[in-house]
């Protein structure tokens, strides 16, 4: 992945080899802050609104005042696209801090909050989309919060260098049994048509692509249920998937080794696949559906009594 040169920070767009900050920083010291990833398609923000107003509830909620209005934050984002000549697939990470100030737990005063944003050239996962992965299950030990996209992931680093070493994609987090996410995702199970998913509380990161996906599968006619699954209904999945900016819309082929029915990317989470590269305006020759025959696709109702 390739930094482009220029980061934006709350006084300026420096290069990316003259950004820093003093080791006293609220970040760094207490992961005091906040942070979004947003995909870039052919140069454009994909999803930006709803990156942007979970970027400000989640700096609410910890009580940091975002250095920028709404309106001014677009303006610099898009700038920063522009000064950095972004024309391909890429991310953009944008942290905000509480500021810098000498250690103390609680907070200082007077303070401005330290804001970057920088470019990376991100090319899509288009293997592991068209094949499926494999991922682990693993306890969720985070905080009850999960809701604030904060800089405290270490739980979640934790369970995602576990599922590298087992050979796997993901972990998929659950509290005694009952699954929340991923490590880095929303998790999804499908079952006789319907898809289940843990619903958006306060456990749960509130996903921009989830979201996106509820109103694809309102369009497609797909159930759609806010409601828990276990370990246990794993077992007997028919497909299962999970989301994120950066995996977008991923088949999950095996849990722990098992594999989620015949072990093939299933045809609704094809369907969503499908409908995200239309929504995010991916070129037909660029899909992942390439070596995907898609008249099964089209040809696919669900259930009409699923419930």
């Amino acid at each position: 992945m390739t930094m482009k040169p220029y980061v934006l920070t709350q006084t300026e767009y420096v290069n990316n080899e003259e950004l820093n900050y003093p080791f006293e920083e609220r970040g760094l010291q207490f992961g005091d802050g906040v942070y979004e990833v947003v995909r870039i398609y052919d140069g454009e923000y994909y999803l930006m609104d709803e990156h942007v107003e979970r970027l400000y509830r989640s700096a609410e909620a910890i009580k940091i005042e975002v250095p920028f209005e709404k309106a001014e934050l677009y303006q610099k984002l898009n700038q920063l696209l522009e000064m950095n000549q972004v024309t391909g697939d890429a991310k953009m990470y944008l942290q905000i801090t509480r500021g810098s100030a000498p250690r103390d737990h609680v907070f200082p005063e007077g303070v401005v909050a330290n804001l970057y944003a920088y470019v990376k050239d991100v090319p899509r996962k288009l293997e592991p989309m068209r094949e499926g992965v494999s991922v682990i299950t693993h306890p969720d030990i985070r905080w009850e919060l999960c809701y604030i996209k904060s800089l405290n992931l270490l739980p979640n680093v934790m369970a995602k260098q576990e599922a590298k070493e087992q050979g796997s994609f993901e972990a998929i987090l659950h509290k005694e049994g009952k699954v929340t996410e991923c490590s880095s995702a929303n998790a999804y199970l499908v079952k006789d048509g319907t898809i289940y998913t843990h619903p958006a509380t306060k456990n749960i990161l509130h996903g921009c692509v989830r979201m996106r996906i509820e109103e694809f599968c309102q369009k497609l006619d797909i159930p759609f249920k806010e409601i828990p699954f276990t370990l246990e209904h794993i077992q007997e999945a028919d497909e299962m998937f999970l989301s994120s900016s950066t995996a977008e819309v991923m088949p999950i082929t095996q849990v722990d080794g098992e594999f989620i029915a015949d072990g093939e990317p299933g045809v609704i989470t094809r369907l969503l696949q499908q409908a995200y590269e239309q929504d995010a305006g991916i070129p037909e020759y660029r899909s992942i559906f390439e070596t995907v025959v898609r008249p099964g696709l089209e040809e696919y109702k669900p259930h009409a009594d699923a419930n």
